[in-house]
């Protein structure tokens, strides 16, 4: 689809002509993994060998371990030392908690929870499929990251 726009300088005409792109057909012919990895769009394992795959996957598994071992040291910590506080709180009597109301409010919570997961479980079920798709795909990488995350949460 082209579009013409007429202008009339000094007694000249002209023309410029403008392309309408549909971003929609332009995202599914270019996608950005073919600008990163190369214009081929198959599994990582027809563009690289084992060794470099396996490489390529235990350094990114070890550094998603190794922050994923930080992360929960500090959300462990701080859970840990909130629900220490808070119960050494109520034991000196600064803090007085309503059981039942606690009890009421995680059982409305309970029900509220279980209501979305019922709504999200087709998402989330395309999303394991895509997932294991790229898995098998790509074995010997997602092997490499496995075995790189476990170093990373180990180191």
């Amino acid at each position: 689809m082209a579009s013409v726009e007429h202008r009339e300088e000094d007694g000249e005409s002209e023309e410029e002509v403008y392309e309408v792109v549909d971003l929609t057909e332009y995202a599914r012919r270019h996608q950005w993994w073919s600008r990163v990895f190369g214009s081929s769009s198959g599994p990582i394992a027809e563009k690289h060998s084992v060794a470099t795959q396996l490489v390529m996957g235990g350094v990114t598994g070890w550094c998603a371990g190794y922050l994923f071992q930080r992360v929960g040291k500090i959300a462990a910590t701080a859970v840990g030392g909130g629900f220490l506080l808070l119960q050494i709180a109520n034991h000196t009597g600064y803090v007085q908690i309503d059981w039942k109301k606690v009890e009421k409010d995680v059982n409305k919570a309970k029900k509220h929870l279980k209501k979305r997961a019922d709504k999200a479980a087709p998402e989330i079920s395309t999303f394991i499929e895509e997932a294991t798709d790229f898995i098998k795909r790509n074995i010997v990488l997602s092997s490499g990251f496995v075995g790189g995350f476990f170093l990373g949460i180990a180191s």
